[in-house]
């Protein structure tokens, strides 16, 4: 709850021009919420992350949809078997870890939700920025949790998750025959793919953290962290539509 400071140094506020009211000092969101810091357009570069992030996940998403497709036309391809010399299908049903992939579909869902609340911990932040600049106004210390560490640690033990998955169907498929290896290829594809854009994601995760820990302005960390949230949300959604394909198409 706001207090009065007892500090018998505490400047007045500046009135505002114009209307004659009292307005709190200009503040720039910063570690130290210093006056004069922020930005001035922030509304915009906001608005441009969204968008670079909107066309990077429409690309993501056609990256996929191929994936799909080309799944699709191989899982009806005939093909000669080297050993008999008879037509067979391609697309043979695949061994895959689906307990092992479920319980990293949990991880990554939990990740999503404690991104979520790191998010609304800096967008309440950043609400508060302001009452913080005004002379004389001084709030009790918060203690949260620290959501964004706990979400960079669930995205590591998901990929290791992962790790474990590659070798649980690279161990099974070295006892399957070179005509069934599609459904192996198509696991490793789909996998590998997705694990390398949520890496980028984590990366992205480091680098809010950092300046966080650098006391960057209060808006530039905004930004940082608005766009890996939707981005890292993304990832879980597109990572529930893989285990779909997985889960229910792997006999073919």
């Amino acid at each position: 709850m706001p207090t009065l400071s007892s500090s018998p140094g505490t400047e007045k506020p500046k009135s505002g021009q114009g209307s004659g009211g009292v307005h709190p000092p200009g503040y720039g969101g910063g570690g130290d919420h210093s006056p004069g810091d922020g930005s001035s357009d922030y509304g915009g570069r906001l608005h441009r992350a969204k968008l670079g992030l909107l066309l990077g996940i429409f690309s993501i998403s056609a990256l996929f949809v191929g994936f799909t497709a080309f799944s699709f036309l191989r899982s009806a391809a005939i093909v000669t078997d080297p050993r008999t010399g008879a037509h067979v299908l391609e697309w043979l049903p695949a061994a895959i870890p689906l307990h092992l992939l479920l319980l990293n579909t949990l991880v990554l869902l939990l990740s999503s939700l404690t991104m979520e609340l790191a998010r609304r911990s800096l967008a309440r932040e950043m609400i508060l920025a302001p009452v913080r600049a005004i002379p004389g106004i001084a709030l009790e210390p918060e203690y949260g949790v620290p959501w964004l560490p706990i979400t960079i640690v669930l995205g590591f033990l998901f990929l290791a998750g992962q790790w474990l998955a590659w070798d649980s169907v690279k161990a099974h498929s070295l006892h399957v025959s070179g005509v069934a290896l599609s459904p192996f290829f198509y696991f490793y594809l789909l996998t590998a793919a997705h694990a390398a854009h949520l890496t980028g994601g984590i990366v992205a995760l480091l680098y809010s953290a950092v300046i966080s820990c650098l006391h960057r302005p209060l808006e530039q960390r905004r930004i940082v962290l608005e766009i890996a949230a939707w981005y890292w949300h993304f990832m879980g959604l597109l990572w529930v539509y893989i285990f779909a394909l997985l889960a229910f198409g792997r006999s073919g």
